[in-house]
């Protein structure tokens, strides 16, 4: 059956995407429940189809690789019996192209998209999105500019993707506190310390950098997760670390591809923390000197960090500005919106309409 849509209407949708609650717990935090919190907030109807488990519990192995054929087949006998306006894909590797033509002959007229937050500089990564490029009407990027435009294709739209903040995961209000009253003044996690990073026009690692921090400020307490030996932070304990820290660097693999940053710049300005920014990102056509602290080299990081530290005051005052204009910008009730209009054509996503 074609389907009719009336824009007024509350949609139906299956939001393909990992919402794993595994040990490590990326998932409490992860732009999956983000986006499908902001679409709920609008008024959707919401199924959360989460591609990882669904593998996994499809075999007695508890195997994701012998799970993927059962999976796909499950979601589309789901999008067949949910009959879905618009079914969204978010890293849904599980996912093959032909369970979404099965999906979209079996229900013509309906939309398929999808939303990617990891780096357009991992070729891995762009593979796996032109994977799918041929048989979504619309993908949607943490990168913008020439790298994202690179991906288009006829009758096929591309669109920059902020990443979410919540307010109901981002719980935390960082400038409301004294720093004293914090256990630590500077957070700064990474996955890998030594992984190789383009950062403030330089190559250096995490290792690197925080060793040039602490030298720097002896007396700086600090906070680096999977850096320097440290382990790593998964679940209430990486809440615990952003709720506990007044400032935080932001650092990606590389920070020179326009507008890209970690999604943990939404986590960490989201919960209030000053947040410390590569000017390099583009970032600064968002955001001004009075609401996060840019730097174009390492000196001027660690001049801007230990400005901050003997100011508390200034600390507070941008930590908060910074804060209300990400939400302002990029809540995810209103990125969700984005993502909707631009999907059935309310919008022209080379407008980026949302960021006004």
């Amino acid at each position: 059956m074609l389907i009719i849509l009336d824009s007024s209407r509350p949609l139906r949708i299956i939001h393909v995407a990992n919402f794993s609650l595994k040990p490590k717990g990326a998932g409490f935090f992860s732009t999956s429940f983000k986006i499908s919190n902001g679409l709920t907030r609008l008024g959707h109807n919401v199924l959360n189809f989460s591609d990882r488990d669904v593998a996994r519990a499809s075999n007695p192995f508890g195997s994701r690789k012998f799970g993927i054929g059962p999976a796909n087949r499950k979601l589309v006998e789901l999008a067949w019996r949910f009959r879905p306006d618009l079914v969204l894909f978010g890293h849904a590797d599980v996912i093959r192209p032909d369970a979404l033509e099965e999906i979209r002959a079996n229900r013509p007229g309906i939309k398929l998209a999808q939303w990617n937050v990891d780096a357009l500089f991992e070729p891995d990564n762009v593979d796996r999105l032109k994977d799918k490029v041929g048989h979504v009407d619309c993908t949607f990027v943490s990168t913008a500019g020439a790298r994202l435009m690179e991906l288009g294709a006829p009758g096929h739209k591309v669109a920059y993707l902020p990443n979410p903040a919540d307010p109901s995961i981002e719980r935390f209000r960082a400038f409301a506190h004294p720093r004293e009253k914090l256990r630590t003044d500077l957070f700064f996690a990474s996955g890998s310390g030594t992984v190789p990073r383009f950062h403030a026009g330089v190559e250096t690692t995490a290792n690197k950098l925080a060793t040039q921090i602490m030298h720097a400020m002896p007396d700086l307490r600090t906070d680096f997760p999977g850096i320097l030996g440290a382990p790593h932070k998964f679940g209430a304990d990486f809440e615990d670390a952003l709720a506990t820290s007044a400032m935080a660097l932001n650092l990606s693999r590389r920070n020179d591809h326009y507008l890209y940053s970690s999604d943990r710049i939404a986590q960490v300005m989201g919960c209030g923390l000053l947040t410390f920014v590569d000017r390099a990102t583009g970032l600064d056509e968002f955001f001004s000197d009075e609401e996060v602290a840019f730097y174009s080299d390492e000196a001027e990081l660690l001049s801007a960090i230990e400005r901050h530290l003997r100011d508390d005051h200034l600390r507070r005052r941008r930590a908060e500005a910074g804060w209300r204009k990400y939400l302002q910008l990029f809540d995810t009730t209103k990125v969700s919106r984005y993502i909707v209009d631009v999907v059935f054509g309310r919008v022209d996503a080379t407008t980026f309409g949302w960021q006004s």
